[in-house]
C-alpha cells in the first residue's frame, strides 16, 4: 500500500492546486531530485496540480535506503500514485525518469483496465527496447562526475555544486545501476500516448532510439526534436511547457 496523500515521502507538491482537473507527474532524471522540476510547476501552477517525485537518497530522503533497480523504484512509485488518481494524469520523466514514467504507467495500467494517462512525456531517453553496454556506475567518483558534466554540458544549473554532488555519489551511482542494468519485459507497451521528446546533439539517444519509443504504445505517438545535447529541456523551457499545457487541458493526442 502507498501512504496516504499527505504524508507521502514520495510527493513533493511544490505549488498545491487540488482544483485543478488534471494532475502532472514528474520523473527526474538519474541522480535528480524532485527539486530539478521545480521551475515546471511553478510555470504549469494554473494549469494543473503538479507532483514531483522524490527518489529516496537524496536531499531530504538522504537517510532513506537507496533503491538500485527500475523494478523496484517503479513498484513503490505506482504504489505512491494510487491515492492520487481521482485526476486525469500525465507523466512527464526525464532520461531515467522517462523509463520509469512508462514502467509505471504500465503498471497502473495492468492493475487497471480502465486507466489511460492523458499523456507520457519521455525526454531525453532511448526506448527502452533499445540497450547500450554502458557502466558508468561502475567508475570511480571522478568517472561518474565526468559522465555528468558530459551531459550537462556548460549548464551549471544541472550539474549543481560539485561538493554536494559527491556527497550525494551513492544515490547517483544507485541510479546509474539501476537505468543501465535495467531490461524491459519483451514487447512492453502501454495504451497510454506517448509523446518523446530529445535533443539533436544528445550523445546518449540517437534519433533512431528516440524513434523505437513508437512500438512501446497502442495509442497516440508522437516525437518532438529539439536543439540541444542531453538536458535540452533547459534552453526549450516554452515549446515544451505548451506542449504540456496542451496534453494537460486533453486537446493533444
Amino acid at each position: 500500500m502507498g501512504a496516504q496523500r499527505e504524508d507521502s515521502v514520495w510527493i513533493r507538491r511544490f505549488h498545491p492546486m487540488p482544483e485543478s482537473r488534471a494532475r502532472l507527474v514528474c520523473l527526474p532524471h538519474a541522480g535528480g531530485s524532485a527539486s530539478f522540476f521545480f521551475p515546471m510547476s511553478q510555470t504549469l501552477s494554473s494549469s494543473a496540480d503538479v507532483l514531483c517525485v522524490q527518489y529516496p537518497g537524496r536531499q531530504d530522503r538522504r537517510q532513506d535506503p537507496l533503491i538500485e533497480d527500475i523494478d523496484e523504484y517503479a513498484d513503490a512509485i505506482a504504489a505512491e500514485l494510487k491515492p492520487w488518481l481521482d485526476l486525469p494524469l500525465v507523466f512527464f520523466g526525464h532520461s531515467m525518469g522517462a523509463v520509469l514514467a512508462f514502467e509505471v504507467t504500465r503498471r497502473l495500467e495492468e492493475a487497471d483496465p480502465e486507466f489511460s494517462a492523458l499523456a507520457l512525456f519521455a525526454s531525453g531517453r532511448r526506448a527502452p527496447s533499445r540497450y547500450r553496454d554502458e557502466n558508468v556506475h561502475r567508475r570511480d567518483d571522478d568517472g561518474v562526475v565526468r559522465e555528468m558534466k558530459l551531459l550537462s554540458g556548460t549548464d551549471s544549473r544541472v550539474l549543481g555544486n560539485e561538493e554536494i554532488l559527491r556527497m550525494a555519489m551513492p544515490a547517483i551511482r544507485g541510479d546509474y545501476k539501476a537505468i543501465e542494468n535495467y531490461r524491459s519485459v519483451p514487447g512492453a507497451a502501454v495504451r497510454s500516448p506517448i509523446t518523446v521528446l530529445t535533443g539533436d546533439n544528445d550523445p546518449r539517444t540517437s534519433l533512431e532510439e528516440a524513434e523505437a519509443w513508437r512500438s512501446h504504445t497502442t495509442g497516440a505517438f508522437d516525437i518532438r526534436v529539439f536543439p540541444g545535447g542531453h538536458f535540452f529541456l533547459a534552453g526549450q523551457q516554452v515549446p515544451i511547457m505548451s506542449l504540456v499545457t496542451e496534453a494537460l487541458s486533453g486537446s493533444r493526442p
